[in-house]
């Protein structure tokens, strides 16, 4: 089954839901990091957090980022997704296993919790509106749960899980995000407190077979599907992209490269994508910045 979001309003409209089920997503960024199993779910509940934040966005062209680091052996991990479904994540330790004593991967202890969770939300304007609290478990979810309550003043309950293989693939990943909306009643307020007692890991939901749509029925039986929005890795860079980059170069910057290196090699961080440039193209790149600089002095 593809990734997808399910947007869905329940209770008259006081309660907000979104669903979404990340597995392939989750699994083509453990192949772009290479991931070890503890890695995996910490970036996975983070891609799959942001993606569903980004799922509300209505242009193409606006992006939200989500930074964490908690001081915890995982570093910094980042997520960004944009209006058309297009997401891609790093992690800075990417080779961490560990676990509880019951087996269950411990995200909270890669994590740690002496740190901020970050929101930027790109909307095309000159600057990002930018949000920060600070973590709470390093479990993901519950810091997400308090930055919506926090910065967004909208009550939230965040559920958001990745179940890994043996062989460190990923078998099931998905979150379950419900809210309530500006005025909702006393009803509504103990309709999710209710689905919060009662609702299984949303992981283990999806493993089952469950659709993003029947998770949701499942919990909110009235349910008013608004919108099914597919949701996929993509990163995005291109040799062109890195060539731009490195117009952007100083001259001094631009001559040490060819003199030393004889070229350059550039590996996006996020999918791992090696670009390389050969000495003539600095070369050119550099006698196009002394031009312009000509230009500018005269």
């Amino acid at each position: 089954m593809k990734d997808e979001i399910v947007i869905a309003s329940a209770m008259g409209g006081q309660v907000r839901i979104h669903a979404a089920r990340t597995t392939e997503l989750v699994e083509q960024a453990r192949l772009a990091h290479v991931c070890m199993p503890t890695s995996a779910a910490a970036l996975g509940r983070t891609l799959t957090v942001t993606a569903i934040m980004a799922s509300d966005l209505k242009n193409g062209y606006e992006k939200i980022t989500a930074m964490i680091n908690g001081g915890g052996p995982a570093g910094t991990i980042i997520a960004q997704a944009d209006g058309k479904g297009n997401v891609k994540g790093l992690i800075s330790d990417p080779n961490l296993y560990i676990a509880r004593e019951d087996g269950h991967l411990d995200v909270g202890a890669a994590v740690g919790t002496n740190g901020m969770l970050s929101i930027a939300r790109d909307m095309g304007m000159k600057e990002p509106f930018t949000g920060s609290v600070k973590l709470q478990t390093g479990e993901i979810g519950d810091d997400f749960a308090y930055y919506f309550a926090l910065s967004e003043q909208t009550p939230s309950a965040v559920g958001v899980g990745v179940l890994v293989d043996p062989d460190s693939t990923i078998r099931a990943a998905g979150g379950l995000i419900y809210q309530l909306m500006p005025g909702a009643s006393e009803e509504a307020i103990e309709k999710c407190e209710e689905v919060a007692r009662t609702q299984k890991p949303v992981s283990q939901l999806i493993d089952e077979g469950h659709t993003p749509e029947e998770i949701i029925r499942m919990y909110f039986e009235d349910a008013d599907i608004l919108e099914t929005r597919d949701v996929r890795w993509y990163c995005g860079c291109s040799r062109e992209h890195y060539f731009d980059a490195l117009r952007t170069l100083s001259a001094d910057d631009l001559k040490e490269m060819i003199e030393e290196d004889h070229g350059a090699e550039i590996r996006c961080q996020y999918c791992g994508s090696v670009y390389t440039y050969t000495e003539e193209e600095l070369k050119e790149i550099l006698e196009a910045r002394r031009a312009e600089d000509r230009k500018s002095a005269a």
